[in-house]
């Protein structure tokens, strides 16, 4: 099944317009450069961004930053097409081939979190308390209860096909929805359907309030979620690139993570992790 409530290529090539057009403008003024950072929706929807965006520019007003939050997936092909000048995703694997093919000047650990697998409080699949993620999909699958994926090619999406795999399940049926959204998008699906989904920890606290859905199976080393930051090789703004990911991964910006979301949930929902 599939369920996408906007055309999200239209709307992306629309910011991407709009911001060049931005760049290019003139109105006597100083000119600022314009920073692309290409990020996941997780970042965007726990609202780290703004925190982190105008302490960045703040620290460097020559540049003026613009986040573009998709899947990592379209992250990184935004890297690819020079349509981004940095990237911050969460798909090390990806991250490091990226590099490797040449796109991409350095990788640089940025901070961590922890995948969940939510779902109703009835818990129809029976899986809370696993510290199993395997385990808890195959019981799903199992039990045939609704599951929604992000289905967007993100780091999410991706780990989540990884566990399918490990779990030797095809996931097909009326059970199993694709939502082809972000992950905000799709706790609000879930919660409103009934189902188990694969989430960050951090979108999910930021939204839990919002949302009928509870932790359910948690602590598998296979849910550790890394996200890396990396400078577009021959990218428009290559300093404005190279500057975002020095500033995120030094003191100030990481001090800044470690803070983000200890007043609010009594725990950061990232965990800094740059080694200088």
């Amino acid at each position: 099944m599939k369920a996408r409530s906007r055309p999200r290529a239209f709307a992306l090539a629309a910011t991407l317009v709009a911001l060049i057009a931005a760049a290019c403008a003139g109105d006597g003024a100083p000119r600022r450069e314009t920073v692309v950072v290409a990020s996941t929706t997780s970042t965007e929807d726990t609202g780290l961004f703004d925190v982190l965006v105008p302490a960045f520019e703040a620290a460097h007003p020559r540049f003026d930053v613009r986040i573009v939050a998709v899947g990592t997936g379209e992250a990184l092909a935004l890297g690819r097409r020079k349509d981004a000048d940095v990237v911050l995703v969460h798909d090390p694997a990806a991250e490091e081939a990226f590099v490797a093919e040449g796109h991409g000047t350095e990788r640089r650990e940025v901070m961590y979190n922890d995948f969940v697998v939510a779902g109703p409080s009835a818990d129809p699949a029976g899986v809370r308390g696993l510290s199993d993620a395997v385990e808890a999909f195959k019981r799903i699958a199992a039990s045939g209860a609704p599951f929604v994926s992000r289905g967007d090619d993100s780091g999410t999406h991706r780990k989540e096909r990884r566990l399918w795999e490990e779990a030797g399940i095809a996931p097909t049926g009326s059970w199993y929805l694709d939502a082809g959204q972000g992950m905000a998008e799709t706790l609000r699906i879930a919660s409103e359907l009934g189902a188990y989904v694969l989430t960050d920890r951090g979108t999910y606290l930021f939204l839990r309030d919002r949302l009928r859905l509870e932790t359910l199976a948690e602590g598998d080393p296979r849910l550790y979620n890394l996200y890396g930051v990396i400078p577009v090789a021959g990218a428009r703004n290559t300093e404005g690139g190279r500057a975002f990911a020095e500033w995120i991964t030094g003191p100030e910006g990481q001090a800044l993570i470690a803070d983000y979301g200890i007043d609010r949930f009594g725990r950061p929902l990232f965990v800094p992790i740059a080694r200088r």
